[in-house]
């Protein structure tokens, strides 16, 4: 009897799950919506995460490279979130929607908030770094895996137990910055499970000091700053051979 049940119950939660995914009348429907209202420098995410392949199916040509490469969503002062099951994007957190509309299941909210300003963007700045140590790689700014996403990020190979400093002079500095580093190439990341470091310093003080597990995905790291100039250090370092570093900052007023 318990196992008629218990088989029932599948046969019914399986017949819901695949009735309870929006077809393609209700993603058109939705994308419609955006684009009556998108304008450039929208930022569009999908929830939950799995459904992104999905959502780009039907809007994709509004996402750019930079915009799925971004570092972060802080620079965007309207985003497009298209969600199901109730699940909201990571981008949104502790945003309130100023526009919303079910579309066949499919929740399509817009949220405007004031963006982030940003001063300087290190990845922008790489060519005029002052480096010291050892290194296999880099710096470059390059499109990477990190935690299974696109980042555009600058990477760096160190020689093992040999720091990389690279020094970015004269860097504009407003109240804060904010940085996100993780470790690239999945492949990489399976064959050697050893961590990264990163540490952030301004005119030689240190601010940030990163642990950088080869599970943790896109790491922030973030920390106050007085306006004005000064030089940003950021040290990389690793036991590993061939551990694949990425990291982007920005200076933000």
């Amino acid at each position: 009897m318990v196992l008629l049940v218990v088989a029932t119950w599948e046969v019914c939660a399986t017949r819901q799950a695949a009735t309870s995914v929006p077809d393609d009348v209700a993603w058109d429907a939705a994308a419609r919506t955006v684009r009556a209202a998108f304008r450039p420098g929208d930022l569009i995410v999908f929830a939950p995460a799995w459904n992104d392949p999905v959502g780009r199916l039907h809007l994709g040509d509004l996402i750019s490279i930079g915009d799925a490469a971004r570092m972060d969503a802080a620079k965007y002062g309207r985003i497009w979130e298209l969600a199901i099951r109730d699940a909201h994007a990571p981008e949104v957190d502790g945003l309130v929607a100023s526009f919303a509309r079910d579309e066949g299941g499919i929740a399509v909210r817009r949220y405007d908030r004031s963006p982030a300003v940003v001063l300087a963007d290190l990845r922008d700045r790489v060519a005029g770094t002052r480096l010291e140590g050892n290194r296999s790689k880099g710096p470059v700014v390059e499109l990477a895996e990190v935690g299974f996403a696109p980042h555009r990020c600058i990477l760096v190979v160190p020689t093992p137990n040999e720091p990389v400093s690279i020094t970015f002079p004269g860097v504009p500095l407003g109240r804060e910055l904010v940085g996100y580093a993780g470790i690239a190439d999945v492949f990489t990341r399976r064959d050697d499970r050893v961590p990264g470091r990163l540490q952030v310093a301004i005119d030689d003080v240190v601010i940030a000091d990163t642990h950088l597990g080869v599970d943790d995905g896109w790491v922030r790291f973030a920390a106050p700053t007085t306006p004005g100039t000064g030089d940003v250090t950021i040290v990389v370092s690793a036991d590993a051979s061939n551990r694949q570093i990425c990291f982007a900052a920005e200076t933000r007023r």
